[in-house]
């Protein structure tokens, strides 16, 4: 595989794992009462068949809202030591402020003081396995010893329910979420142990994700469209066929790091744009659907936050035991990055 950087040797444990889900629970229905004819056409395309819910964050209920509600969530775990981070790294899939991230305002609501905060951008759904990576060099660095890991959406009730959005195909998809993990350098702490981080980038597909509106404006610009994500067949193809390809690619490489084939991982735990994707990914590692968990049918697309809370949740509900080898794996936005993890739980 090109282009893929294997973090250094250090092993980091997450000692904490924690989501937290807005109340209001979408059905589908919500949206097939707005579909116009063309939009219940593209439903047929598996990119668009949506899941049966979605949890959407209510109005005025920010990125910083979710995070903070997951970190609540965490300390139930892990008590005050998740407030005791050495570094804090954040990613929100839509930033309640233009240029500026959600770290340093979770910070300040929950009264900690980290030597850094870092808001992680470009990391997409791949976001919680850059976060990994950065963490695990940190620590190798001597940098850190401990680290907050924090992802939160709130895009599918704020952008996807606007009522130009919402008769879209797409619209059905996202959901809205947070979680939060606590990553620490002590080889002694126990919890979960980081074995390897691989990172493939892939910058030469960093500019086929693009916002559309019409009329056409820039996303700053004042205007009567509602923007939102854009999507033509001929992207649709794109995407597709570069997902069937990058997320087996760094999950065999994070399981190959490790000393094992495809079949001998125990679980493997993706991101969940659609249900394609997950079968295609599953049976490229040669996988039954029972070692691939997912919450799409439950959450839907949750970008950066489906990895940490599909892992939680399955990790909370028995599926995922302890003693096993996971792969974690994601590739972020239509293609630009894509991370996979070994984690022996």
């Amino acid at each position: 595989m090109d282009d893929v950087v294997t973090a250094p040797a250090a092993t980091p444990r997450i000692v904490g794992l924690a989501s937290h889900l807005p109340e209001n629970r979408v059905p589908a229905a919500y949206f097939r009462q707005f579909a116009d004819a063309d939009s219940r056409t593209l439903t047929s395309n598996p990119m668009f068949a949506p899941p049966a819910y979605r949890h959407h964050a209510a109005a005025g209920e920010s990125n910083v809202d979710l995070m903070c509600a997951a970190v609540d969530r965490l300390r139930e775990q892990v008590g005050d030591e998740a407030l005791q981070a050495d570094v804090v790294l954040s990613h929100s899939q839509l930033p309640d402020l233009p240029v500026v991230g959600c770290g340093g305002d979770v910070v300040r609501r929950l009264g900690t003081r980290p030597s850094l905060v870092l808001d992680i951008h470009n990391g997409g759904c791949a976001a919680f396995l850059l976060m990994l990576h950065l963490a695990r060099t940190m620590f190798t660095a001597g940098t850190a010893r401990s680290a907050l890991l924090l992802t939160a959406t709130n895009a599918a009730g704020n952008v996807f329910t606007q009522d130009r959005v919402r008769n879209l195909p797409q619209a059905a998809i996202p959901g809205d979420g947070a979680a939060a993990a606590l990553v620490v350098a002590d080889p002694q702490a126990g919890g979960l142990e980081v074995r390897e981080v691989v990172c493939a980038q892939h910058s030469e597909y960093a500019g086929d994700m693009t916002a559309a509106v019409e009329p056409p404006r820039k996303y700053w610009e004042a205007g009567e469209g509602q923007l939102h994500v854009g999507f033509t067949e001929a992207k649709i193809a794109k995407v597709l066929a570069r997902g069937n390809r990058l997320v087996p690619e760094v999950a065999l490489a994070a399981a190959a790091a490790g000393g094992l084939r495809g079949p001998e991982v125990g679980h493997l735990v993706t991101n969940q744009p659609n249900r394609t994707f997950l079968r295609n990914w599953r049976d490229a590692l040669e996988l039954p659907p029972e070692r691939h968990p997912d919450t799409f049918d439950e959450c839907g697309n949750l970008f950066a936050v489906g990895v940490p809370h599909t892992f939680a949740t399955a990790r909370a509900d028995g599926r995922i035991g302890s003693g096993e080898d996971v792969v974690l794996a994601a590739f972020a936005h239509a293609g630009d990055f894509a991370a996979g993890a070994l984690i022996r739980t």
